[in-house]
């Protein structure tokens, strides 16, 4: 697993360095056919989300922060489909002060190996990826490849909590033994997004602004859960909904549209 999320990292670190090399390599042109009719265009972008948790995550963990990227395939026709992933991380972990209930003191500290009380850390960290479809209709009139958009997908999501013991020097918490207290859980993932998306004749001022709602249904992937001395075989619906806010780079075929430099 470990494997497949350094993946998606350089995934999504590949998709902004790509865009940077292309801007750096292509001169600043604009499109006259962008404002008069639909186009087909490829959109490579990044995308920031400030998420608040729902379901069963609510009960685990605050609000948190989402980065990513994709790639999008936009028709004439205004229907979009494509593939992106994010990486989720933040710093508020509930229940955290009986996480580890089975080996901490009366006042819920850890004794590390040295005697004295162990310095933890725990952070919520997951990621996801999800194939997306969905349509622009345009509103105002103005400029046909911009307007409301509207999106659904399926794909994958995972998180756990991150336990962090900076000197290393607690052995409870230690290689296999932390996982049995990171809650690893992953599935199915659904998401519906709704919000504004603007292409005008500059690249640089090409953007999304909305709201995204996920809901995935997970399980427990480790084998064995200390808090609860056994398996955690219960089926979980973990809910993150907040405000997404994408930096898109459209990249035009060059063959079918007229220039001008501004």
């Amino acid at each position: 697993m470990f494997t497949f999320v350094s993946e998606m990292k350089h995934f999504i670190l590949s998709i902004l360095l790509s865009s940077v090399l292309m801007l750096a390599e292509k001169p600043a042109y604009s499109q006259r056919s962008l404002v008069d009719s639909a186009a087909f265009v490829t959109l490579i972008y990044a995308t920031y989300q400030y998420q608040f948790p729902g379901g069963d995550m609510v009960n685990r963990f605050g609000v948190n922060s989402n980065i990513g990227g994709g790639i999008s395939i936009k028709n004439k026709s205004n229907w979009i489909f494509g593939l992106e992933g994010g990486y989720i991380f933040g710093d508020v972990v509930k229940g955290g002060d009986n996480l580890f209930s089975g080996i901490a003191t009366s006042d819920g500290n850890l004794i590390d190996g040295n005697g004295i009380l162990a310095e933890i850390h725990l952070y919520e960290r997951g990621y996801h990826f999800q194939f997306k479809a969905g349509k622009i209709f345009p509103i105002f009139g103005s400029n046909p490849n911009s307007g409301l958009l509207i999106q659904a997908g399926a794909g994958f999501l995972e998180h756990k909590i991150r336990i962090e013991n900076p000197e290393n020097t607690a052995p409870q918490i230690k290689a296999d033994y932390k996982k049995g207290y990171d809650k690893l859980s992953n599935g199915l993932l659904l998401d519906e997004t709704i919000g504004y998306i603007y292409m005008g004749k500059r690249r640089l001022t090409n953007f999304f602004i909305g709201f995204e709602f996920m809901q995935a249904f997970t399980k427990s992937r480790r084998d064995y859960d200390f808090n609860l001395q056994g398996k955690d075989n219960s089926s979980r619906t973990d809910i993150l909904s907040g405000i997404r806010v994408s930096w898109i780079i459209p990249l035009y075929n060059r063959g079918q549209t007229h220039y001008y430099i501004n």
